[in-house]
């Protein structure tokens, strides 16, 4: 008999969106699909989630749809990153929750190729970041990053993550195992 596992009952969705210097992290809705489709032209981006390279408009729509059901599966909560200053989106981060029983998540994010090289990364992380520290039982936020992922690195460092140790082989990107840094951040001491 096999056994499917329910999803996980998470925190609700926060009644005031997080933010962060020129950033706020919002629901994802439909009219992100653009930001979606620049996205998807970074070639690394398809590698690791579910958004297709070069998306359609449609498929861009699909991913936004998919990204808009992740917290009633309990997966976690799926953010547009997306500017203070006239709400556009500029890019994606979620917090991942499957380990949160065990008070960890995971996290990540990606700009949009257009939006790239303005501290939006580092602002979203932060917010996030701050975020997580709202949600009860959560102690530990982790980063899985390939070591030569140069921007990520100095985004996680200078969103105040710990490099721990390089994980071999940790995951599958592309159909190739591939060695990740772990980088993690613990709840702050009250």
């Amino acid at each position: 008999m096999s056994r499917v596992s329910a999803p996980h009952q998470l925190p609700p969705w926060p009644a005031t969106d997080p933010e962060f210097g020129a950033i706020r992290l919002r629901r994802v809705e439909l009219r992100d699909a653009d930001m979606a489709r620049d996205l998807s032209t970074d070639p690394y981006v398809p590698l690791t989630g579910t958004l297709p390279g070069h998306a359609s408009h449609e498929a861009a729509e699909s991913w936004v749809r998919r990204q808009q059901r992740r917290h009633a599966e309990g997966r976690g909560f799926s953010f547009t990153i997306a500017r203070r200053s006239d709400d556009e989106a500029v890019g994606h981060c979620g917090l991942w929750l499957k380990d949160l029983a065990d008070g960890r998540a995971s996290a990540g994010y990606a700009i949009a190729p257009s939006s790239r090289q303005r501290g939006y990364s580092t602002e979203a992380l932060i917010a996030l970041t701050n975020f997580a520290w709202t949600l009860p039982g959560l102690d530990r936020v982790e980063l899985f990053i390939e070591p030569g992922n140069t921007g990520s690195l100095r985004t996680a460092e200078s969103a105040g993550y710990v490099r721990e140790r390089v994980l071999a082989e940790h995951q599958e990107i592309g159909g190739i195992r591939r060695d990740m840094v772990l980088f993690a951040v613990t709840r702050p001491l009250s």
